[in-house]
């Protein structure tokens, strides 16, 4: 499956985005799927995934309340809403697919990555 992360930009505190990550080659009806995030000079971190039927979600402690993670299986895509962004919030964005039904916060329990959308929130 490929994977295009989109819907990344500037903005500015307290703002919100809606990122997407559109899937091709296969159904994402078949994998969870999850965000994961990285800032400049920083490692790769876990933001949110959903289990494969939607029914679940997980959140970083550090977005939740904040961020909310959903999937429409129909139009093959993820969504990541993003509200209340901080400064912090600064890295780019990838979306990652995982053969499996359990949403899970391990980068290396998935698949297949999209390239990264930048996400800027300025103070």
């Amino acid at each position: 499956v490929q994977l295009q992360a989109s819907g990344g930009g500037l903005v500015q505190t307290g703002g919100s985005l809606r990122l997407s990550c559109a899937a091709s080659g296969r159904s994402i009806s078949n994998y969870a799927m999850g965000w994961f995030r990285q800032a400049p000079r920083k490692e790769r971190e876990f933001v949110a995934a959903i289990s494969r039927g939607g029914g679940s979600t997980f959140y970083a402690d550090s977005v939740k309340g904040r961020f909310s993670i959903s999937r429409d299986n129909a139009k093959n895509t993820v969504y990541l809403q993003m509200n209340s962004l901080k400064p912090g919030d600064t890295a780019a964005y990838y979306c990652a697919a995982r053969r499996g039904v359990v949403a899970s916060p391990n980068e290396y329990e998935y698949d297949y990555w999209g390239q990264g959308t930048q996400v800027t929130v300025s103070s």
